[in-house]
């Protein structure tokens, strides 16, 4: 009884996480864009301003954060018998839409400011001390975003939340390197060097939603890279008495749960019911073994029947997963 009343409670925590997640992404990368983006423009700072452009892209994806967090608390209906929880892999996707956007953005105003200082010969104003404080605090708010993003993502165990995480420390790099170009281009005296940082900053925003983009893929494509998952699998089916041949099997995730298919092969003289107790006991070991699992489908053949049926879809053995 006390299993059926923990997975409830277990995902309202869950929800509340990314809930409070989402309020605190929102209302710091808020302030900080408001006074990024108003810094830039009175400074005439390109990487300033698309500093600033990175953080308000971060206030759109902490709004979406929220946005997704009451769809996925949604239970399974009819339409949806996976229930919701999808909607944030896609969600995240999304994200690195929005990320490799403000990334390839900066890149094109750098060029243009190299085209207006290289071409045109036009010489970019001075760095302004209001432009150096504010990348300072810029620095130390991103930190302490990135740090409550990844806590609160680990605990949720939401791929959207770890997804900011990642990206707000990617910010703390992109922070700093603004703060090293004004500051040289200010000592230095090379305005030059602020579109510089600029652009080494936009391919850097770039190279990071690419990353996610192909991770967030793997997971809407179903599927994964994750052995490990795959072992810890075979060796509870293995501790099961009567069980043998477990193939065809296959694990996808749908946000932080996860879905089981498998045959596995029992005595052919076994009745129906006692099948269906190995059957019970081989999804009670991987319970037990296997975390945020969302549901188990286990088909059970006759020993010797072996998985060479001629309709069968593709699903992996031990043998075959050690020869990945």
């Amino acid at each position: 009884m006390k299993e059926k009343v923990s997975a409830p409670i277990q995902e309202q925590n869950r929800l509340k996480y990314i809930a409070l997640a989402g309020w605190i992404a929102l209302l710091g990368n808020l302030a900080l864009a408001v006074l990024k983006l108003t810094v830039g423009f009175i400074s005439n700072s390109l990487a300033v301003l698309g500093d600033g452009i990175d953080s308000a892209t971060d206030v759109v994806i902490a709004c979406m954060t929220l946005f997704i967090g009451k769809i996925i608390s949604r239970p399974s209906d009819k339409e949806h018998p996976w229930g919701h929880g999808r909607a944030e892999t896609v969600a995240t996707l999304a994200v690195a839409f929005i990320i490799f956007y403000a990334g390839s953005q900066l890149i094109v105003s750098s060029g243009k400011q190299f085209y207006a200082f290289f071409v045109l010969k036009e010489t970019p104003g001075a760095v302004e001390n209001i432009a150096l404080i504010i990348t300072i605090a810029s620095v130390f708010g991103k930190l302490l975003l990135a740090v409550s993003q990844f806590l609160l993502g680990k605990k949720a165990d939401s791929s959207i939340i770890l997804a900011n995480a990642q990206n707000m420390s990617s910010d703390i790099v992109i922070s700093f390197s603004v703060l090293i170009g004004l500051g040289c281009a200010k000592l230095l005296h090379q305005p030059v060097l602020d579109p510089v940082v600029a652009f080494l900053v936009g391919l850097w925003v770039v190279k990071n939603a690419i990353k996610l983009f192909l991770e967030m893929n793997m997971e809407l494509m179903d599927g994964t890279q994750d052995k490990e998952l795959y072992h810890t699998l075979f060796s509870a089916i293995k501790s099961v008495p009567g069980v043998t041949n477990p193939h065809r099997v296959r694990i996808r995730k749908i946000a932080s749960k996860l879905d089981i298919d498998l045959d596995i092969e029992v005595d052919a003289s076994m009745t129906v019911h006692e099948a269906h107790i190995i059957a019970e006991e081989v999804e009670k070991k991987l319970r037990n073994s296997i975390p945020d699992i969302y549901d188990i489908m286990v088909h059970i053949e006759p020993a010797g029947h072996g998985d060479h049926h001629p309709k069968e879809q593709y699903g992996l053995t031990e043998e075959e997963l050690d020869n990945k």
